[in-house]
C-alpha cells in the first residue's frame, strides 16, 4: 500500500495499552529470537474508535497531534504527543504492509509515547525517582485527546509453576564456595544458641544475600535483630524461631542497615512490632534500591562475563512480593531499650558499609551482633564510609570486649574476628594510598592490588568496591559509578583471575 492508501484504508482510532513484563523480556532477548511471554498479546483497547473525520482538527502538518498522559494510581509518570512519532500513521501502515495481505480489523499499533512506560524511569543513578513496577490492585489509566480514557486495575496472578533447570554442557563447573573462618557454633544454615535465650540465625556462605539475623529473648518478650533477602528465607527464620517466640513474643525488631538482605523481610512481622533503626538507616531505605530493581539485575543481560556472575549471586533469591516495610521508631547514635527485663544497647557506628550501621550489645549474655560492620571469612564491601571510620566502629566493637560477636555475614566469632575486618580494612586503605601516590587510576589500583592473606576470603572481587570508594575519599574528582557498573567490574576483576 502506498502511504495516501495507508491513510485512506484507516477506519479509526482508538487507545492502545502495550501491557509489556519487563522482566521476561530482558530474559527472551538475550536469545535473539524475539519477543515471546514478554510481550504475549497483553493489549488493551479502548474504550472508543473514533473515525479520522472527527479528529480532522486535531491533524497538523499531516500528523495528528494528540496529547497523552500515562498515569499510576491517578499519579502521571508520563506525558507526550502523537507528532512525537517519527513516521505518520500512513508510514507506518505502508511499511507493514509490504509483503502481506492487510485484512478488514488488523490493528496496527503506533508505537510508546515517550516517558509513558516506566522502563524509561529506571535508572540506577536516580532509583528514588523510579515510581516502581506495577503490583497487584495498581490502577493504570492511559488518557489521549479526542480519544477518551483507558483504565484498567491490575492483578497478580497465582504463581507460575516452574520449570526445571537446564545445565549449560558448555559451562564451567561452578567453583566450590566455602567459608573457611573460623566459627564458635556450627556454621550451619539455621538457628543457634549462642548465649542464654540469645540465637543467632546463620545463612552459609555468607557471601551476597546469605545474611545472619538474631533474636534476643527476655521474660514474656523478645527482640528481632534484621529479616533475610526474600520473604520465603524470613519464613523460615520466623518458623524454626516460633518455639521460642510463642512463650516470648517478639516486640521490637532493630534493623542494623538498609540493605535488603537485613530488611526485606520487614512485611512478615506483625503490625504490633516495633520496627526500630538508626535515623539514616530509615532513610536510606525510603529512598534505597527497590526489591524489583534486584530482579532485574538477576535477568540483565550485562555481558558475557557479568552476566553469569550476578545470576550466580542473585539468582537463588525470590524479590516477588516485598513492600519493604520502613522504621516505626528511630534513633541517632544510640538508644537502650528493655526486653522483657533484659537492657539491650543499640549504637549506630556509622556511616560504614553503609550510611548507618547500628550494633546490638546485650550485655548480660557478653553478645554482640555487629550487623554488616562485620563479614567474616567473606570480604567487607564499603558502600558507604569512610574506611577510617569503619576502623573506628571496629575499635568500638573490639573495646565492648564480648566474647561472642555475630557478625551480619559469616560464623559467629569473637573479637578476632573483628580484628579481622580491621586488618583487611586498613590493609585496603594503604595499598590505595600507596597507588594513588605512585599515579595510578583506581581501577589500576584495584587491579594489581596485593591482598595478601586476606586473597582467600570469599567474594575477594569486591575490593574493586573498596580500592574506588578510597579514591572517592581521595579525589572527589573520581568519577561517581552506578551500583551495576560496579558489579561489572567485580566479576571482570574476578574472572581474570579464574581464568
Amino acid at each position: 500500500m502506498t502511504v495516501e492508501q495507508a491513510e485512506q484504508a484507516i477506519i479509526g482510532y482508538t487507545i492502545f495499552n502495550d501491557w509489556s513484563a519487563r522482566d521476561l523480556q530482558q530474559l527472551e532477548t538475550q536469545l535473539v529470537i524475539g519477543q515471546g511471554k514478554g510481550k504475549d498479546s497483553g493489549v488493551t483497547l479502548g474504550p472508543y474508535l473514533v473515525t479520522p473525520d472527527e479528529l480532522e482538527e486535531y491533524r497538523c502538518d499531516g500528523k495528528l497531534d494528540l496529547q497523552v498522559t500515562a498515569s499510576v494510581n491517578d499519579r502521571v509518570i508520563g506525558s507526550g504527543s502523537t507528532p512525537q512519532m517519527d513516521w505518520s500513521f500512513g508510514e507506518v501502515i505502508s511499511y507493514v504492509s509490504r509483503g502481506v495481505q492487510l485484512t478488514p480489523g488488523d490493528v496496527i499499533g503506533s508505537g510508546t509515547v515517550p516517558t509513558c512506560t516506566l522502563v524509561e524511569h529506571l535508572s540506577m543513578t536516580e532509583l528514588e525517582s523510579f515510581p516502581g513496577w506495577l503490583r497487584d490492585g495498581d490502577v493504570v489509566t492511559l488518557r489521549v485527546q479526542g480519544l477518551g480514557e483507558s483504565r484498567q486495575t491490575v492483578r497478580a496472578s497465582s504463581p507460575p509453576h516452574r520449570l526445571a533447570p537446564r545445565p549449560n554442557p558448555e559451562a564451567a563447573p561452578a567453583p566450590n564456595r566455602v567459608n573457611r573462618a573460623p566459627a564458635r557454633v556450627p556454621y550451619t544454615r539455621g538457628l543457634h544458641e549462642v548465649a542464654d535465650r540469645v540465637w543467632a540465625w546463620t545463612l552459609p556462605d555468607g557471601g551476597y544475600g546469605w545474611s545472619n539475623a538474631g533474636l534476643v529473648s527476655g521474660d514474656g518478650a523478645s527482640l528481632l535483630v534484621d529479616t533475610l533477602f526474600d520473604l520465603a528465607l524470613t519464613r523460615e527464620m520466623l518458623t524454626a524461631m516460633r518455639p521460642f517466640t510463642e512463650r516470648a513474643p517478639i516486640t521490637d525488631a532493630l534493623i542494623t542497615h538498609s540493605n535488603g538482605d537485613h530488611t526485606h523481610g520487614n512485611q512478615l512481622l506483625d503490625p504490633s512490632v516495633r520496627i526500630i533503626a538508626a535515623q539514616g538507616t530509615a532513610d536510606e531505605i525510603e529512598h534505597g534500591m527497590a526489591p524489583e530493581m534486584l530482579a532485574m539485575v538477576q535477568t540483565a543481560n550485562l555481558g558475557p562475563v557479568a552476566t553469569p556472575y550476578t545470576r550466580d549471586r542473585f539468582g537463588p533469591f525470590d524479590f516477588s512480593g516485598i513492600r519493604v516495610r520502613n522504621a516505626d521508631h528511630t534513633f541517632d547514635r544510640e538508644l537502650s531499650i528493655e526486653v522483657g527485663g533484659r537492657r539491650v544497647e543499640l549504637r549506630n557506628l556509622g556511616p560504614a558499609h553503609t550510611a548507618a550501621a547500628s550494633v546490638v550489645h546485650v550485655p548480660d549474655a557478653g553478645v554482640l551482633f555487629g550487623g554488616d560492620l562485620l563479614f567474616i571469612g567473606c570480604t567487607p564491601i564499603v558502600w558507604a564510609g569512610p574506611i577510617a571510620n569503619w576502623v573506628a566502629a571496629c575499635d568500638a566493637m573490639i573495646a565492648l570486649d564480648t566474647p561472642t560477636v555475630v557478625p551480619g555475614h559469616g560464623p559467629v566469632t569473637d573479637p578476632d574476628g573483628i580484628r579481622a575486618v580491621r586488618g583487611y580494612l586498613v590493609h585496603v586503605a594503604e595499598q590505595a594510598k600507596a597507588a594513588y601516590d605512585k599515579g595510578l587510576s583506581w581501577a589500576e589500583a584495584a587491579d594489581t592490588i596485593d591482598l595478601g592473606e586476606y586473597a582467600t576470603w570469599l567474594d575477594a572481587e569486591r575490593v574493586v568496591v573498596n580500592v574506588y570508594q578510597c579514591y572517592r575519599e581521595l579525589d572527589s574528582g573520581t568519577p561517581q559509578l552506578e551500583t551495576m557498573a560496579l558489579l561489572v567490574m567485580q566479576a571482570e576483576w574476578l574472572a581474570k583471575r579464574s581464568s
